[in-house]
């Protein structure tokens, strides 16, 4: 397996990071004291209960939020910095594929916007596309694809301009576990190949374990870390590797993680 991100490359560092909301009912604390390293490489997840924390610690990463505490960089610049330098891909639970364009359409979007020649956008949606299994689907529209294929596309969408990092918000949240476990195998395959940093937010315990090299445990509301644990689990993983000991161990303190940050809620 990877070092730990303190031993890497540092891509994201959060030092005392917090955030709160203002509204009309007072201020919500959704952040607290976050401290993490992510470093170059990595494949962390976050995981822990609606409402603790986990999307809105990812759209701090991605700029879409804005810390009121502590400091938070990417890539050694302020999220907003690298968010202008494209240091990031983003993947939302939902593909949000315009349904008038096609799969290609989608994915030259952003390359329109960054301003690619048509060439250069049309090499690298052949290139996402081959690296995501969706050769051939290019001129295809969202509403022809399944769900599945869908989100393969949001990801290709992500990747085509060859950021560092890769942000994923449940991305296979809504879809079927047949499915899910396919897209878990192909993103680890991807990851392999890319070698991007990935920062997952999801649900699910064995999901977690399964990708990753490091789980971030959060706790609800206020939203801080009360675990980060390091897997043991080697590069190559079939999904039998889901009934090793080794396996079952580690997904067994990720939920000890989890009703330890409850209390007496669990």
């Amino acid at each position: 397996m990877k070092d730990t991100g303190a031993s890497l490359t540092p891509v994201i560092e959060a030092r005392g990071v917090g955030l709160t909301f203002e509204t009309g009912d007072g201020p919500v604390r959704a952040l607290t004291d976050v401290n993490l390293t992510i470093g170059k490489g990595e494949f962390v997840s976050f995981i822990g209960p609606s409402g603790c924390g986990k999307t809105t610690f990812l759209r701090c990463v991605a700029a879409l939020e804005t810390p009121t505490a502590g400091v938070l960089t990417v890539n050694g610049m302020s999220a907003e910095e690298a968010r202008q330098a494209r240091a990031y891909g983003y993947v939302f639970q939902a593909a949000g594929l315009y349904p008038w364009r096609t799969i290609a359409g989608n994915i030259r979007l952003p390359l329109e916007i960054m301003g690619f020649s048509k060439a250069e956008q049309q090499e690298r949606i052949e290139r996402v596309l081959a690296l995501v299994d969706l050769q051939g689907f290019g001129k295809k529209y969202p509403w022809q694809l399944s769900g599945g294929m869908q989100q393969r596309a949001s990801i290709a969408r992500a990747l085509a301009f060859d950021a560092d990092i890769l942000l994923m918000d449940e991305p296979f949240g809504a879809l079927d576990e047949i499915v899910r476990d396919r897209l878990n195998e192909e993103l680890l395959k991807l990851w392999a190949r890319t070698e991007k940093t990935i920062g997952f937010v999801t649900h699910s315990i064995p999901e977690a374990v399964y990708l990753s090299t490091r789980i971030v445990v959060m706790s609800p509301r206020p939203g801080r870390i009360t675990d980060v644990i390091e897997s043991t689990l080697p590069r190559e993983r079939p999904l039998d590797i889901r009934d090793s000991r080794e396996f079952i161990e580690i997904a067994h303190r990720v939920r000890e993680g989890l009703r330890a940050g409850h209390g007496d809620e669990v």
